[in-house]
């Protein structure tokens, strides 16, 4: 008897454990459904702005500094600039001729992940402090606004 009950416990908190991830998986899905849902619509002009990458990255975090017609920052290692093609009233987001220092760094393939994704960015969705840009329905890279 004592060992069925050891076992039932043992299913309750399995179970609790479930609904719990479930729970999270749920909502975690939902936010990013609410953030595609904004995509390709009027955005706020972010233009004269400042941001830093969300993600943990090792070292130095990239940064985006959004200036008319143009973007700055740091991608982990090198500065970088680029000009921008933006357009609030859909949330179109476009760079081109991506220039940067030429400084080598431990993390080279990340900041070159960071310009790659940075290059592919059609739309961009500004939620509060957050900035999230995307190639049209899929999300590339997350700021947070400094």
């Amino acid at each position: 008897m004592k060992a069925f009950q050891n076992f039932s416990a043992i299913q309750v908190v399995r179970n609790i454990s479930l609904a719990i991830v479930v729970s999270a998986t749920i909502a975690s899905c939902s936010t990013v459904a609410t953030s595609k849902s904004k995509v390709g619509t009027t955005q706020a002009n972010i233009t004269n702005t400042k941001w830093t990458l969300a993600d943990n990255v090792k070292g130095k975090k990239p940064t985006l500094v959004v200036e008319s017609g143009k973007i700055t920052g740091n991608g982990g290692c090198n500065n970088y600039f680029a000009d921008l093609m933006l357009d609030p009233t859909v949330g179109n987001f476009s760079t081109n001729n991506i220039g940067a220092t030429k400084m080598a760094c431990e993390n080279m393939s990340e900041e070159t992940n960071f310009f790659s994704m940075l290059s592919a960015t059609t739309k961009y969705v500004v939620t509060g402090n957050t900035l999230e840009l995307y190639k049209d329905n899929l999300l590339l890279l997350k700021f947070t606004k400094l």
